[in-house]
């Protein structure tokens, strides 16, 4: 402490923490993976374990061997949810949106185009 004058603490501490690092998209995904997998496996294993009242779950969900397939290492979602899951998030869905949003663009600049001409 003897190093450093009073006031440079003091200016410091005003600075706050340092706000912390966006994950990059790559990152984001992979993070989400693998944080999915691992809840999904403590799920698995809770509804394994003899503190789970499995009768009373199934007698409540709407698909009991679907249920007792994932518990049993099955995959929590079908071909089918992945396909859509890819019709509407995957890339044919970001060349759709950019699609969009340029046309978006394109009427916008239409309409102050309108405008400009009006006004002028």
């Amino acid at each position: 402490n003897w190093c450093f004058p009073p006031g440079r603490r003091v200016q410091s501490s005003k600075l706050g923490p340092t706000p912390p690092r966006l994950l990059t998209e790559e990152e984001y995904r992979l993070q989400g993976e693998v944080e999915t997998r691992k809840a999904l496996a403590e799920l698995r294993s809770f509804c394994q374990s003899p503190d789970f009242s499995a009768w009373s779950t199934v007698s409540r969900i709407q698909s009991p061997k679907r249920f007792a397939d994932f518990v049993g290492g099955a995959s929590h979602v079908t071909p089918s949810e992945v396909s859509v899951h890819e019709r509407e998030f995957g890339l044919e869905s970001l060349f759709i949106d950019e699609q969009l949003f340029e046309e978006d663009d394109d009427d916008d600049e239409d309409e102050e185009d309108d405008e400009d001409s009006v006004i002028g």
